[in-house]
């Protein structure tokens, strides 16, 4: 039994720690919250073995950084994570409290736990087990860690344009995506870029009674519904003008490999999803659209009166959060402004309508191609006892963007989470056996290369 079988117990005893701590970026109420995570990130990396350990502060939440650089000529890796977590709504949907783990059968149940601090744990533990049994590591290592990847990711973005020499590495490692499928060994080399922003929309200037004033007075909650659906139609079809344009649908090797995966559409609607049947563009695959076309979701509108009862009441003005998923060659910048200007012409009269981007990213596509990548496929397929797939995924990580345009170094992403893990959702979880093989899988990577 090796030391990663021997210490199971205690790792998860360690991630429990860890995911009691509810450090939700998104509310300030958390921010001594979130420093707790930070100072437990940076102090599990010492314990590790990692020679320097520190937080970064800067105009955000701070960053975690590493390093182990004790092997001269080998290559060095750089790995990413976030500590933050998704607020845990609508709690009376959780079968256990979302920040006190709870282990129901062979799964982790708590906020985090597979988005992203299992996968983070799993990065310090493969590097501890190394640094306690052999006294040092086969690569050099850097860790860079953030606590704002849930919103918007601008502390390190601004730290890594800077080009500090301390990052200077020849890849990242990236666990923060999933496997297609339990026991089957994935990597992701493609990911959708985001745009999402909140879309304002005002009519009078106060609240209006509708007996009163129904039928002459601009209604926000009307307007925001009408703009949405002229943005996009009832068959997913996206109508912002110029917005498919850069679009580069995938090439046909892809698409075969992507046709041997063990995608059942059956199990994918109504097990994985909980869904009826499944909406979209007609005639696209699915796994086109959930990977290599791009989206426009509506994520909550509010205006006027929700509460229990009856008021009548037209209101001044109306909010919907809206988010678009791009592909391909799509830019950051410019599908920001087609949407702007689809909004704009799709105003109704009597009312004013402005958009505000609240944080975006690039789609990226790595080249499978390279040793950094291959010796991952390697790495899992020992570990799992099976040939690793690639795929694509259909979220964001807007770092991986940024790896490739100010350090110049691909990504690996290695990701152990599973399609089921409900990410974002109430009863988030973690499946127990790619936690350790994910440690295991991790430790071996770093291993074949520094062979």
């Amino acid at each position: 039994m090796n030391y990663y079988q021997q210490h199971q117990s205690k790792f998860v005893e360690g991630l429990s720690t860890f995911l009691r701590i509810p450090s939700i970026s998104t509310l300030s109420e958390h921010k001594q919250d979130i420093r707790r995570a930070a100072e437990f990130v940076r102090d599990e990396l010492l314990a590790a073995g990692m020679t320097a350990a520190e937080l970064i502060e800067g105009n955000g939440n701070p960053l975690v950084y590493a390093e182990w650089t004790g092997a001269p000529g080998k290559p060095t890796i750089l790995f990413y994570g976030h500590y933050d977590v998704q607020p845990p709504d609508p709690l009376d949907e959780w079968k256990s409290p979302p920040f006190e783990p709870q282990i129901r059968g062979n799964d982790i149940f708590a906020r985090g736990s597979a988005d992203d601090k299992g996968q983070v744990y799993i990065q310090i533990k493969a590097v501890e087990g190394l640094l306690k049994t052999t006294g040092k590591l086969p690569v050099n290592v850097k860790f860079l860690i953030e606590g704002e990847e849930e919103c918007g990711g601008e502390h390190i973005e601004a730290y890594v344009k800077t080009k500090p020499p301390r990052l200077k590495s020849d890849a990242a490692v990236v666990c923060d995506t999933e496997m297609f499928a339990p026991d089957l060994p994935t990597i992701c080399v493609g990911l959708r870029g985001i745009v999402y922003g909140e879309l304002f929309v005002e009519g009078a200037n106060h609240d209006l009674h509708s007996g009163m004033y129904g039928g002459a007075a601009p209604n926000p909650l009307q307007a925001i519904a009408e703009i949405i659906c002229a943005l996009k139609d009832r068959d997913g079809h996206i109508k912002i003008p110029g917005f498919s344009d850069r679009v580069v649908p995938p090439s046909s090797v892809e698409r075969e490999a992507w046709a041997r995966l063990p995608f059942n559409q059956k199990e994918f609607t109504e097990k994985e999803m909980g869904a009826r049947e499944l909406v979209g563009e007609p005639g696209v695959p699915v796994l086109d659209r959930l990977w290599a076309r791009p989206t426009l979701e509506v994520h909550g509108i509010r205006g006027g009166f929700t509460g229990e009862g009856a008021k009548t009441v037209i209101p001044a003005r109306a909010v919907a959060k809206i988010s678009t998923r791009l592909v391909g060659d799509q830019r950051v910048d410019e599908a920001a402004g087609q949407i702007k200007a689809a909004i704009k012409a799709a105003t109704p009269k009597g009312v004013t309508a402005e958009f505000k981007v609240l944080h975006a990213g690039a789609p990226s596509l790595t080249n499978p191609n390279n040793r950094f990548i291959h010796a991952a496929a390697d790495a899992m397929k020992h570990v799992f006892g099976k040939e690793t797939v690639y795929i694509r995924s259909g979220g964001s990580i807007p770092i991986v963007g940024v790896f490739d345009q100010y350090l110049g170094i691909p990504s690996v992403m290695m990701g152990f989470g599973l399609p089921d893990d409900n990410l974002h959702a109430p009863n988030e979880k973690f499946h127990l056996p790619n936690f350790f093989r994910g440690i295991e899988s991790v430790a071996r990577y770093l291993e074949i290369l520094g062979a």
